[in-house]
């Protein structure tokens, strides 16, 4: 049986109007903040471990809003400005859009990526199965490396064309709405100047494994997210995590920030915004580390399978000693940077 497109819910988040640039129905999972909100750009990074692992991630946009100009060997990416973006909270879940609020974080970025993924082999691509339903869906999609923001805090509005790849099959997917949720992509060909994450080979982590996400929230360009760590291990599938994550983080690498090896793949959480009554806008919603209902991430177990060990050697290996990511747990662990 095919699942069906989740609908909006009381408990859902829709971001309805992102120009050319709009997530395809029923992609955007809401998810939200826990305890300080541990978002940094890519460039607050400086740890030589945590921008390779950030190194490995896409950002898959529609086919449409990526226009290459042949001559400049340039793809031009079609965003709009978060905050013109325009969401309905819990409270309103069939009202108006609500304008976000002023003091929301990112609000003045352009976002436009309807999906977050990583590279788990020369050629393969990990992300969210709601992503990736069909061949078609795969076919219509663009997977785009450094869609990040600068030192001024915007991303720029074009990449290098040979950052850009097409979806060459679907080799994998699955979609449970309580349970595992995966895609694996085999790409047009072999990406160069990019090297995979490693997946944990076996067994499962623990409750209290630190972690670390890096993908796409709400479109935007790449964000690093640490300070969480694992609330519940297996659930079926898959497990709970306390991390910072939004609708359009689904499918972003979730790495244990010691070994460096990717746990598991962001599908699915909590409420992303609610409505402030007294400002009349849309925030953030927030909840203590150990409370709120959690992020779900679908254990890489589902997906080792599909992503031969052989790609193992041409991963990204352990921290170096003297690299500053010997540190990175305690680091990602307080929620504050430089990493």
């Amino acid at each position: 049986m095919t699942p069906q497109k989740p609908l909006l819910t009381a408990l859902s988040l829709s971001l309805v109007a992102l120009s050319a640039s709009a997530a395809p129905a029923g992609k955007f999972k809401p998810k939200g903040i826990y305890g300080p909100d541990d978002r940094r750009e890519l460039a607050q990074v400086q740890s030589p471990t945590v921008k390779a692992w950030a190194d490995a991630t896409v950002a898959i946009f529609q086919a449409g809003s990526v226009t290459e100009d042949a001559e400049k060997k340039t793809s031009a990416l079609t965003t709009k400005p978060f905050e013109k973006a325009g969401v309905r909270t819990p409270e309103q879940p069939w009202g108006a859009a609500v304008d976000l609020c002023p003091d929301e974080p990112y609000r003045g970025q352009g976002a436009g990526a309807f999906c977050s993924g990583s590279l788990v082999g020369p050629d393969l691509v990990m992300t969210a199965g709601h992503c990736m339903e069909t061949e078609e869906e795969c076919k219509a999609a663009k997977f785009v490396f450094g869609f990040a923001a600068g030192k001024d805090g915007q991303p720029g509005g074009s990449v290098a064309t040979d950052e850009v790849y097409s979806c060459g099959k679907l080799v994998a997917q699955k979609l449970e709405m309580s349970g595992p949720d995966y895609a694996i992509v085999k790409l047009d060909r072999e990406v160069k100047g990019h090297k995979p994450l490693r997946l944990r080979r076996s067994g499962n982590p623990p409750n209290g494994t630190p972690l670390v996400v890096i993908g796409h929230p709400v479109g935007l360009p790449t964000k690093v997210a640490g300070g969480a760590s694992i609330r519940q291990d297996d659930k079926g599938g898959y497990l709970v995590s306390n991390l910072d994550t939004y609708g359009g983080n689904s499918g972003s690498a979730v790495l244990n920030s010691v070994t460096g090896e990717v746990e598991g793949i962001l599908v699915r959480g909590g409420a992303d915004f609610e409505y402030d009554a007294e400002r009349k806008c849309a925030k953030s919603v927030r909840a203590m580390n150990d409370t709120g209902r959690g992020e779900d991430v679908t254990l890489v177990a589902n997906v080792r399978e599909f992503i031969p060990d052989a790609n193992k050697p041409k991963a990204i290996a352990d921290a170096q000693p003297g690299d500053k990511a010997l540190k990175v747990l305690a680091l990602l662990e307080t929620g504050v940077g430089p990493f």
